[in-house]
């Protein structure tokens, strides 16, 4: 049975950092891409990064693009994302998710792409 945990969730003040932590268990399959999604109250699942099993590759949103870089460690089954310059408006309650794999080079924006969840850590930034 796969399973997926996150940490690292907090409250911080406005230009503060964070690192959420996401590692995944039970994997029978490879290839698999791995994603950071975030929701608020009354609003969709967003995506924030994703990254795939191999490759250069990372997708950002906009809104976080060059203050919240995704890595991955492999042998672990680990990802990371490391939350620079905190702004009030990334309050949310973010969760991590794995799809099935079978692409290497491939991770999906969608939250429909995504198989397993974690059930999501809280991010609080007061301004």
């Amino acid at each position: 049975q796969v399973q997926v945990a996150e940490s690292g969730g907090s409250t911080v003040e406005a230009g503060g950092s964070l690192r959420l932590s996401c590692t995944v268990s039970g994997v029978t399959f490879d290839d698999y891409a791995m994603a950071w999604f975030r929701q608020v109250p009354g609003k969709r699942r967003e995506v924030v990064a994703c990254i795939p099993y191999r490759g250069t590759h990372r997708y950002y949103d906009d809104s976080v693009e060059g203050r919240f870089p995704i890595s991955r460690e492999r042998a672990t089954n680990t990802i990371y994302l490391q939350m620079n310059n905190l702004k009030p408006e990334d309050t949310a309650t973010y969760y991590c998710a794995t799809d099935r794999g079978g692409h290497d080079l491939y991770c999906g924006q969608l939250d429909t792409e995504y198989d397993y969840w974690g059930q999501g850590t809280q991010v609080t930034v007061s301004s």
